[in-house]
C-alpha cells in the first residue's frame, strides 16, 4: 500500500504563484516516476508535468516555461512550482506515483486525493 498526501493548492490571481507538494509513505520498494494531472469538471484529466526517480521531467505544452517540477528522493516527496498563473490553470491537481511494491518488475499506480487550484481576480 501507498499514500500519497498532498498540500499546496489555493486561491491564487492571474500572474500568481503556488507551490504544490505531494509526499509518498507506507510499504514500497521505490517509486518509478511522479506525476502531476489535472482536471476540472466534466472534463479529460490530462498530465501536467512527470518526473523519474533520476530526476528526467516532461512538460504539457501549456505549462512549458511556467511549470516547473522537482523530487526530494530521500522524502519520496514531488514538487510543482507552478509561476505566472492562468484562469486555464484552474483544475484540481492531483499527484500520481508508479511505486514498486513487489520483486516483480512492474509498477502500479498510486493516486492522491487531489488538491483545489483556482486562478481568479
Amino acid at each position: 500500500q501507498v499514500q500519497l498526501v498532498e498540500s499546496g493548492g489555493g486561491l491564487v490571481q492571474p500572474g500568481g504563484s503556488l507551490r504544490l507538494s505531494c509526499a509518498a509513505s507506507g510499504r514500497f520498494l521505490g517509486i518509478k516516476a511522479m506525476y502531476w494531472y489535472r482536471q476540472a469538471p466534466g472534463e479529460q484529466r490530462e498530465m501536467v508535468a512527470s518526473i523519474t526517480s533520476d530526476s528526467r521531467t516532461n512538460y504539457v505544452d501549456a505549462v512549458k516555461g511556467r511549470f516547473t517540477v522537482s523530487r526530494d528522493n530521500a522524502k519520496n516527496t514531488v514538487f510543482l512550482q507552478m509561476n505566472s498563473l492562468k484562469p486555464e490553470d484552474t483544475a484540481v491537481y492531483y499527484c500520481k506515483a508508479a511505486a514498486y511494491v513487489d520483486l516483480s518488475l512492474r509498477s502500479i499506480d498510486y493516486w492522491g486525493q487531489g488538491t483545489q487550484v483556482t486562478v481568479s481576480s
